[in-house]
């Protein structure tokens, strides 16, 4: 049953294992060494696996608007991630005893690594879900790529290439033809306030955490992600009491538990997994030129889930962010992109 949960490899060098004297497992990191792990397997197609995770995350910004007024946002943040760990915690017992030593002498990196990209990120965008709309929070998730590459450039140096920018730039003019229904004036009439500003802080710790994944412990996937979901609520529980004592209480329906085992099960457990594998595939700023397809999916579900009539800026928008994916998709990496995970 694990490893119909996730039988990817671990995604480092043996050489780092080695070093730290520890037995692989051997439907680990060996098989993959080893070529027993085909190449045609679903969990090594990087583009297909942060398409699913983008996908779920463009679901997610949809139910965190959703779900405002009945569940606070810091409940939400600390549910989700504590529920997540529950569950993948008997999967990844096995994995976490043995990389128990690797995680606990990186603890300081694995700590930052667990709040940027679990407690804190999450935490900041559903609080500002509660003062903004959907349209906003996609249009500030439209610029992650260009966070993400700030980050890699300002810790170690990596560059884009001169396609991979112009592929952006035109995912990007998509994603505005989208959002602003092909009219300036739309544009114009966004109001930008407080949540705006709290997704926005959100967006640049996750890129900081993206950015920071390539140089994370060599470990088993689930040992990783089981480690940073239950680390990451630990650290939110001082704020979740402030805001039990504050007089905030969830209104449990039956939608509200819907959504809370959605952001559970998918944007936590399946989206994290394929992020994760998929930056350890073709690196960081790769893995962020994709991001726009988050504006895809979320106009997506707005029409089909919401009701909303289907236009002809949405097919030009649509047309712009998958042919400037593909341009950034096909470009040549730039300098230092994509590194092996090593010390800090």
């Amino acid at each position: 049953m694990r490893a119909a949960l996730w039988l990817v490899p671990i995604p480092h060098c043996s050489k780092l294992c080695a070093q730290a004297g520890r037995q692989a497992h051997p439907t680990g990191w060996r098989r993959w060494m080893s070529g027993a792990v085909r190449p045609g397997r679903w969990t090594e197609h990087p583009y297909l696996l942060v398409s699913i995770a983008y996908l779920t995350w463009g679901l997610n910004i949809v139910v965190g608007r959703f779900v405002v007024g009945l569940v606070p946002p810091v409940t939400l943040s600390y549910l989700r991630w504590g529920g997540a760990f529950l569950v993948l915690l008997p999967f990844a017992w096995p994995y976490l005893k043995r990389d128990w030593p690797a995680i606990r002498s990186r603890l300081p990196l694995m700590t930052v690594l667990a709040i940027t990209g679990t407690s804190a990120y999450n935490t900041m965008a559903y609080w500002g879900l509660q003062y903004t709309h959907a349209i906003n929070g996609l249009l500030i998730q439209s610029t992650a790529p260009l966070v993400i590459a700030a980050w890699t450039f300002i810790l170690f140096g990596d560059r884009l290439a001169r396609a991979q920018t112009f592929g952006i730039a035109v995912s990007l003019f998509g994603v505005l033809v989208v959002l602003s229904q092909g009219s300036i004036e739309t544009l114009r009439r966004i109001d930008f306030n407080r949540g705006d500003i709290w997704l926005l802080i959100a967006l640049i710790v996750f890129a900081f955490y993206s950015a920071l994944m390539k140089k994370r412990p060599a470990m088993h996937p689930l040992s990783f992600l089981t480690f940073t979901m239950g680390w990451g609520a630990l650290w939110l529980t001082p704020l979740y009491g402030w805001e039990l004592w504050s007089g905030a209480r969830a209104e449990w329906s039956w939608h509200a538990i819907a959504a809370l085992i959605y952001v559970i099960v998918f944007p936590s457990i399946v989206a994290m997994l394929c992020y994760n594998r998929s930056i350890d595939l073709i690196g960081p700023n790769r893995v962020a030129m994709l991001y726009p397809l988050i504006v895809l999916f979320g106009s997506a579900f707005a029409i089909l889930g919401l009701g909303e009539q289907p236009q002809l800026f949405h097919a030009a928008g649509f047309a712009l962010i998958l042919a400037g994916t593909f341009i950034a998709m096909r470009a040549k990496a730039g300098r230092s992109e994509i590194a092996p995970s090593g010390p800090l």
